[in-house]
C-alpha cells in the first residue's frame, strides 16, 4: 500500500514527497502524482513512483490513487475551478477507499474573510461528506511568499502591503511540507482540523525591519489601499486578478484573517517552525 502525494510537481507537493523519503519511507512506497511529470523525472530515478493526474480527469486520479493506503490531496492553484477540482478527487479517493485523505486547506477557513478561502471552505464541506477518513491541514501563509521579493524590497528600498498592522503567523513551505509528511506516516489524524502557522506573528513593518538588519539597507514598509497595491502587483508583472487576490490576502492580514493561534505545527513536525529571522537570513 502506497502514499500518494498530488501536485507532487509543484512547491509544497514535492517537498512533503522529499520529506517522505528523509522520513525512512521507501521510495517505492511513495507516488509522486502530477500534471507535469518531467518535472519529478529525478524523483523516479530514486524509484519514486510517478504518475500524471488531471484534476479534470476523474479517470486520472483513480489510477493515480489505485492501491494507495494514504493520499495528500496537495490543493490545486487553479483559482474559480478548485472546488469541482478537488471534489473529483475526493470521490477518486473513495473509489479506491484510502484509509485516509488529508486535505492542504487553509489558515482560519471557516472564519476567514480571504477571496483564497472561499474554495478552500467548499472543499472542507465536500470532506465532511466523504465516505473516507480525512484529515485538514489548514496551512498558514508562506515565508517564502515574503522572502522571494528579497530583491524587489532592495531595489525599491520598501516592503508594499496593505495589511496595516495586522500580524501574520507565516512558516516556511518546508514546515508545511513535515506536518503533511507527519501525518501521512503516523496514526491518530483521521477527523482532526490542524491550524498550522509559524510560532510567533510578525507584522510587515517587522519585516521590512529584519530585511534592514539582515541586509544593512535601510527598508520601510509602505502601506497602501488595496486598490493601489493590486496595482503595484500588476505593474510588477502578476496577472491583474491575481494580483487583485494577494491584495485581498493583506486586507485579511489587516483584520486577522492569517494569525494562528496554535501550536499544531510545531507539534506535528516535533521542533520550533522556521523563524522569521532564520528564512531572511536564508534568503539574504
Amino acid at each position: 500500500m502506497s502514499l500518494v502525494v498530488t501536485g507532487a510537481t509543484g512547491h509544497l507537493g514535492r517537498l512533503v514527497v522529499e520529506a517522505l523519503l528523509d522520513a525512512g519511507v521507501p521510495a517505492d512506497r511513495i507516488v509522486a502524482a502530477g500534471r507535469d511529470t518531467a518535472k519529478a523525472a529525478d524523483l523516479a530515478e530514486r524509484g519514486v513512483t510517478v504518475r500524471a493526474i488531471d484534476f479534470e480527469d476523474p479517470a486520472s486520479l483513480r489510477a493515480a490513487f489505485d492501491g494507495a493506503r494514504r493520499v495528500l490531496l496537495v490543493s490545486n492553484n487553479e483559482l474559480g475551478r478548485r472546488t469541482e477540482q478537488h471534489r473529483n478527487a475526493i470521490e477518486a479517493a473513495q473509489d479506491v477507499d484510502v484509509e485516509l485523505l488529508a486535505y492542504t486547506s487553509i489558515a482560519n477557513a471557516d472564519s476567514s474573510g480571504l477571496r483564497l478561502a472561499y474554495e478552500h471552505l467548499e472543499t472542507e464541506k465536500l470532506l465532511g461528506d466523504a465516505r473516507v477518513p480525512v484529515t485538514v491541514l489548514r496551512n498558514g501563509w508562506y515565508l517564502e511568499n515574503y522572502t522571494e521579493q528579497l530583491p524587489a524590497y532592495l531595489e525599491h528600498g520598501a516592503v508594499f502591503g496593505s495589511a496595516g498592522d495586522g500580524r501574520v503567523n507565516a512558516a516556511a513551505r518546508a514546515d508545511y511540507a513535515a506536518a503533511a509528511a507527519a501525518v501521512l506516516t503516523s496514526d491518530g489524524h483521521a477527523g482532526k482540523v490542524y491550524e498550522l502557522g509559524g510560532d510567533k506573528a510578525f507584522t510587515l513593518s517587522e519585516l521590512a525591519a529584519e530585511v534592514s538588519r539582515v541586509t544593512g539597507k535601510r527598508i520601510e514598509y509602505r502601506d497602501l489601499p488595496a486598490d493601489e497595491y493590486a496595482m503595484v502587483l500588476a505593474g510588477a508583472g502578476l496577472p491583474e486578478e491575481f494580483a487583485a487576490v494577494l491584495a485581498d490576502s493583506d486586507v485579511g492580514v489587516a483584520r486577522g484573517d492569517l494569525q494562528v493561534i496554535s501550536d499544531d505545527l510545531r507539534t506535528l513536525i516535533g521542533r520550533p517552525a522556521t523563524s522569521l529571522a532564520d528564512a531572511v537570513a536564508a534568503a539574504a
